[in-house]
Parts: structure tokens; sequence; C-alpha cells
């Protein structure tokens, strides 16, 4: 008998194991499916559940914030009192009608943060159709909102009716030039002509036939549109920086400063967080000329955003066809301006300077002053923030042209900037919010989330942290 029979029935060789002998010729063995062990596929269940449970208590939170809001006037709500609160400023959530107090509204807005920092702990474990509902749903919540924490967006359309009902140049005059205006009580600077650049002054010429209620809505539908668009960015760009999709559209998406202060108060932020965003990917996908214009407009609508211009062009495949894009965008940029707003136009720089001059009793450098018992800001310490920010600017465009991420080099000095300034709002913190959410480095994602929180929390310690010296 041959010794192959001998083999027992389990053995490797015998004939019940021996499937070559029956496989079909040319077919090949189909290879085993790992599978994931039983401890890491709970814990990505347990995940998703936490994640979507977050996802839930942020969007509660946040209509509850905008549902009680609109019921009565408070403190949140720019120009709003006992005598005060038109329906256009309520908005359409105001017939349901649920009076909170302002401490109500404080813990709403911790319990948001707190939902988003949990949101983005399980984020991987959320799918991407349930990530989007949220932020979408989000969005549209903080559109219905009433303009929340900051009156910013009366002063936009103040500006634009000083230009367009007026003949006034808003770069020349101020809001006091037209007194009679239905906005002039409603406009917190009344004796500083707009730090804004010519490309948004256009864009608010263009909403004043809608009159103010009109405008308002107008302007808040824009940046919640905006907003939108830029996480969409977000997601298109994230593949080509090897960071993931979920991740980074949760980061910028779901930021409380984006839905309960940019899109709700209206904020030029959005518009600007947009054509940045537009800009990056297109200098990412070596489309300098469109990139170039872009940023370019971007610091059109806020010359904050001019910070962009040289890491992008650090950063950009072919340098030299970027800065000819920046280079006409910004002759563009002026011609336009002189020639709708005249000459006048190039004072914008002496506003920005103005509106520097103002000290925010809950900006970092006055905050270190007021602990080191010097006043609200003393001049030291003013000197010694702008000196480590400069050092900071060289620094990263150094490390930038020797080869380094230029959107995580922008947003180190963006982060730089925001402790410097002695006028900084929590709606600033989108400059930064918008390259970290693309960066792969955990630690500037760490440090961006701590400067947002930070932005958060002095805005709710401090009763009235708008007022300046």
């Amino acid at each position: 008998m041959p010794t192959s029979t001998l083999r027992p029935p389990n053995h490797p060789g015998g004939v019940e194991h021996s499937s070559s002998a029956t496989r079909e010729p040319g077919r090949a063995r189909a290879p085993a499916q790992p599978t994931a062990p039983p401890s890491t596929a709970r814990l990505a269940g347990d995940g998703a559940i936490v994640g979507t449970l977050a996802l839930a208590g942020l969007l509660a939170a946040l209509a509850l914030l905008a549902i009680t809001t609109a019921a009565g006037p408070s403190s949140v709500i720019p120009k709003s009192g006992p005598h005060f609160f038109p329906g256009w400023l309520a908005g359409p959530l105001h017939p349901i009608g649920l009076h909170a107090s302002l401490a109500f509204f404080e813990v709403l807005v911790v319990v948001i943060c707190a939902c988003y920092l949990v949101a983005l702990r399980n984020v991987s474990a959320i799918s991407s159709r349930r990530l989007w509902g949220a932020i979408v749903l989000a969005h549209l919540v903080a559109l219905l909102a009433p303009p929340l924490f900051s009156g910013d967006v009366l002063g936009y359309i103040g500006f634009a009716r000083l230009h367009v009902l007026h003949g006034l140049s808003p770069y020349a005059f101020a809001g006091n030039a037209a007194p009679h205006d239905a906005i002039f009580p409603l406009i917190g600077w009344k004796t500083l002509t707009t730090p804004y650049g010519p490309l948004f002054t256009l864009l608010t010429d263009a909403i004043v036939p809608l009159g103010i209620a009109g405008g308002l809505w107008a302007l808040k539908s824009i940046a919640a549109l905006c907003s939108l668009a830029t996480v969409l960015l977000i997601w298109r760009a994230a593949p080509r920086l090897g960071r993931s999709r979920r991740a980074a559209i949760a980061f910028y998406g779901l930021n409380p400063l984006v839905i309960v202060f940019a899109v709700p108060g209206a904020h030029n932020e959005a518009l600007i967080g947009m054509l940045v965003a537009a800009g990056a990917l297109c200098i990412l996908a070596g489309r300098e000329l469109r990139g170039g214009a872009s940023l370019l407009a971007a610091s059109a609508v806020k010359a904050s955003a001019a910070l962009v211009l040289p890491f992008a062009l650090l950063g950009a495949h072919r340098r030299r066809r970027a800065a000819a894009s920046m280079a006409l965008g910004l002759v563009l940029a002026a011609m336009i301006g002189v020639l709708v707003f005249g000459p006048r136009v190039f004072g914008i720089g002496g506003a920005v300077l103005t509106q520097q001059g103002k000290i925010a009793g809950h900006s970092l450098p006055s905050q270190i002053s007021q602990l080191l018992g010097l006043g609200r800001l003393a001049a030291g310490v003013r000197v010694a923030f702008v000196t480590l920010f400069a050092a900071v600017l060289a620094t990263t465009l150094w490390r930038t042209w020797r080869g380094a991420r230029w959107l995580d080099s922008y947003a180190w000095t963006t982060l730089a900037l925001l402790a410097a300034t002695a006028w900084v709002l929590p709606w600033y913190g989108l400059w930064a919010l918008l390259p970290a959410s693309l960066s792969s480095s955990r630690r500037l994602r760490i440090a961006t989330v701590i400067a947002c929180l930070y932005l958060v929390t002095m805005q709710l310690a401090i009763k009235h942290p708008l007022s300046a010296a």
C-alpha cells in the first residue's frame, strides 16, 4: 500500500485537504479577508455611538441657543433692548418664544464646545454622511439665529449706506457724517472710517437696495454659504496633504467660532475663509494664477488676510506665476478702489492702525499686563508681544523657504498674531482655524483648539469684552 494512504485524514497532505487537486485550472486562491480584532471593532462601535451623541448634543444646544436668544432682547444681541427688538432683528425663530437668562446662554455655549471636542475625538468612527449632515444643519441653525455677540454686520450696512445713499466714501467719512440715516443709532463705530477692503465694500454696496433688514439677512446668508463652501474646499484639499477628510471638515465646520460667532454674526471672516481655502487648493494643485488671485481677493476683503500671501508665494511650485498673479490682482484692486471710492481708499491703512490702537481687555497682552499689575496694557508689554510676533514671522518664513509646509507655517504665524494683537475678537480665530484644519501636525491642531477655547472663554467671562480704552 502506498505510504500516502497511511496519512491521517487531517494531515495537511491528506486527500481531504488537498484542494489543489480539484481546483479549476488558472483560478487563484482568494486571499483571506483580514478581520478586525473583536476589541478594535467594539471600540469603533463605541466611538460611532459617542461621536453621534456628541453631534446630536451640539445641534441640540445650538438650536436652543438660537431659539432662546430670538425670544427677547439680551446683551448677546447687538442694540436690542426692552424698547427695541424688531422682528427683523430677532429672526424667524422669534415666535417660538423660549425665554432664558444670560447664564443659560453661556452654559449652552460651553455645552457646544464640549460636544465639539468629543466629536473630534471620535470623528474617525463617524460616517461621512452623518458628519456632513451635522455640519449643514449646524450652519442652517446658525443662519436662522439672530446676530449674536457682535453688531459688526450693522456696521457693514452702515458703511455701505453711507456710500450708496449719501454719496460719501466710507474711506473718507465715518458714520457720523450721515446722522439722520436710519442705521446711525445701530452702528457701534460712529467716528471711524471703514477698515475693510474695497472688494468687501463693493459687495455690501450691492445689498443696500434690500434695506437694513434685508441687508442683514442677506449678509448672514452669504456668511453661511461661504462657510459651507469653505468646508467643501477643505474636503477636496485634505487628501493632497495627507489629512483625513472627515477630521478636517469636523475641525473647521463644527468649531464654535464658526457656528456660534462667525455665521450668526455674518462676519466677513467667513468670506475670507472661502477665498483663502480656494487659493490654497489652487496653489497645492499647481494652478498658481488662480490661487494668487483668490488669495489677493481675500486681502481685498480685509487687510489681515494679506498675511497668507508671502507663505503661499514661497510654497508655490512656480513662484513667478504666483507673484505675477498677486501683483496683477493688487493693481486691479487698487484701480477699482480708486475709481469707485476715490484716492482716499488708501486711507484704509490708517483705519486699520486706529482699530489696532484699541485695547480689548480679554486680549492676551492686556491680560498679561493686568496680571503683572501694569494696568490695562503697558507699553513695554505691547512691544514685547509685537517683537515676539516679528520673531515668529521671520522664523516661519525662513522655514517655509527651506521647504516646510507653507500652510503649517502660516497657521503658526497666525496663532502668534492672535496672541500678540491687543485687539482680538473670537471670530478672528478663523484665520488660524482654516490652515490648522488641513495640517497633519497634531501639535498645531492642539494649539489652535486651545486658542479657540481661550477666545470663547474670554468672551463669556468678560460681560462687555468689546469695550475699548
